[in-house]
């Protein structure tokens, strides 16, 4: 009976959609995060008969035919793009991108990473670094003795100091675009890698080519709408239920088969 293995593979699915759910309402206050949804297709069917198929000598034809569906599979997990909303934070290295964009990491054994998480931080050299640690490229160094730092939309920075009237420029925070964004590969830590289905990042000053602007003092919250996944859960439980109960009819009516004298 094939809707033992049909109701099992909707089963498989609408847990895989709880399982996508259950981790966007864990990353709620994940900075710069937005949320994923589970997309999915219907797997081959058997053909019993074939539409248009000729079903006699004097040419009559098929106008449906018998096709068989044996149940469902994921066929991608994407990311929904949309812009987080932007909170004051009055922090001196925090950012929020306004647009498209992400902030290019330089990752140890030369290899790069991106990240919309502006929760900049100074590390003990001085060096401008992400929340884990690792720098940003291009390299950014904070003098020891800055009173205080400023960065522009254009991702310039200025360090001010006491004995000086005018600000220091330490260098400017570039940004990368992508003809994909949804084909990066995310590496948690809020970092993602480019990929063969992302193209390759399109470097550029903020502001420009399509990219966004940055915007000092603030952070960009997650994306996700905790009612729609709330929502989304609801359904995805209603759907692993009904399945369910596909998968009992199916028993019992194998049950009454065996039971025929």
């Amino acid at each position: 009976m094939k809707a033992l293995h049909i109701a099992a593979t909707g089963m498989a699915a609408q847990q895989m959609r709880v399982d996508v759910v259950s981790n966007n309402l864990a990353n709620m206050s994940t900075t710069g995060y937005n949320a994923r949804r589970a997309d999915f297709a219907d797997l081959a069917y058997q053909q019993a008969s074939t539409p248009g198929q000729v079903t006699s000598g004097d040419g009559t034809v098929l106008p449906t035919g018998v096709q068989i569906g044996l149940g469902v599979r994921p066929s991608a997990v994407s990311v929904v793009l949309s812009q987080g909303a932007l909170t004051a934070t009055s922090g001196d290295l925090d950012v929020a991108i306004e647009g498209r964009g992400y902030l290019e990491i330089s990752l140890p054994g030369g290899g790069t990473a991106y990240t919309r998480d502006g929760a900049l931080k100074r590390s003990a050299d001085g060096q401008v670094v992400t929340s884990e640690g690792y720098p940003l490229a291009p390299g950014i160094t904070i003098p020891t003795d800055a009173q205080s730092l400023a960065i522009n939309p254009d991702g310039e920075i200025y360090a001010y100091f006491g004995d000086r009237p005018t600000p220091e420029l330490l260098g400017q925070l570039s940004l990368a675009g992508f003809a994909n964004e949804k084909g990066l590969e995310a590496l948690g830590s809020n970092m993602f890698r480019e990929t063969a289905a992302s193209g390759p990042a399109l470097t550029g000053t903020a502001g420009t080519d399509g990219l966004g602007t940055l915007r000092q003092g603030y952070l960009e919250e997650s994306s996700v709408d905790a009612v729609r996944e709330v929502t989304e859960l609801i359904k995805a439980q209603r759907g692993y239920e009904l399945n369910a109960k596909v998968i009992t009819a199916a028993d019992q009516m194998l049950s009454a088969t065996s039971q025929v004298r």
